[in-house]
């Protein structure tokens, strides 16, 4: 799906040019066992003691088939890349939707409807700030991921939710959709109650092929076969 939906659409003026690599072959990259930046800061914190123990089982696993890990700590701009990352989303979506929400507005529902509105009340400065602050907080994190191949935490802070309307929290995903580095969830195992768990894996923009490489290995390690019990 990677290698259909990578490359530059010209009809995007934010879009980036860029060579697109045959992913299956960048696949095989990998010589031998990743480096691997283990991070607990922030997402261990968030995380159940379930969570936190079978991430550290997973990283054990790996580590004796070879992997080489490494903890690393998170930069001093992470602590405010949530909020930042909150004024650029909810403006964004005040200036995109503006026009429809002005004439449409009981269409929409009303945790968008609390983005549009909010974003319409942020300073033209505070949404400047935010973006100056974001570009910093995402050189930091490529100089964090630079110390390794990839970097490791847990995929979500608890297991699966139950209730299918919901995919449950994504704050883990969070950080690298707003510093705009690559990232990849790899299951890992099933929770005391029967559902998924996950590791994630992140690596530096433009280097998708190194990172899905690793993954691949991860999961080939962790010889996870996801057979959920049946609840109905």
């Amino acid at each position: 799906m990677l290698q259909v939906l990578a490359g530059h659409d010209p009809q995007d003026p934010g879009c980036p040019d860029q060579p697109v690599p045959d992913y299956l072959e960048e696949m095989g990259r990998l010589n031998g066992p990743p480096r691997i930046g283990l991070i607990r800061e922030f997402f261990y914190d968030q995380s159940t003691v379930e969570v936190r123990s079978h991430t550290d089982a997973a990283v054990e696993k790996l580590a004796e088939a070879g992997a080489i890990i490494q903890e690393i700590s998170l930069p001093d701009s992470f602590s405010s890349a949530h909020s930042c990352q909150r004024v650029v989303s909810n403006v964004e979506c005040a200036a995109f939707h503006e026009e429809s929400y002005r004439d449409r507005a009981d269409e929409f529902g009303p945790r968008i409807r609390s983005s549009i509105e909010v974003g319409m009340l942020i300073p033209s400065v505070r949404y400047v700030q935010a973006q100056r602050a974001r570009r910093q907080f995402r050189a930091d994190m490529m100089a964090m991921v630079q110390q390794v191949d990839v970097v490791l935490m847990p995929g979500i802070q608890a297991p699966a939710p139950r209730d299918l309307n919901t995919t449950g929290n994504a704050m883990f995903q969070q950080p690298w959709t707003s510093s705009g580095l690559p990232s990849i969830v790899v299951p890992s195992g099933l929770a005391e109650d029967g559902l998924p768990l996950a590791i994630q894996l992140a690596g530096l923009p433009w280097d998708e092929g190194k990172l899905l490489a690793a993954a691949g290995w991860c999961e080939s390690v962790l010889g996870v076969n996801l057979s959920p019990p049946d609840y109905s």
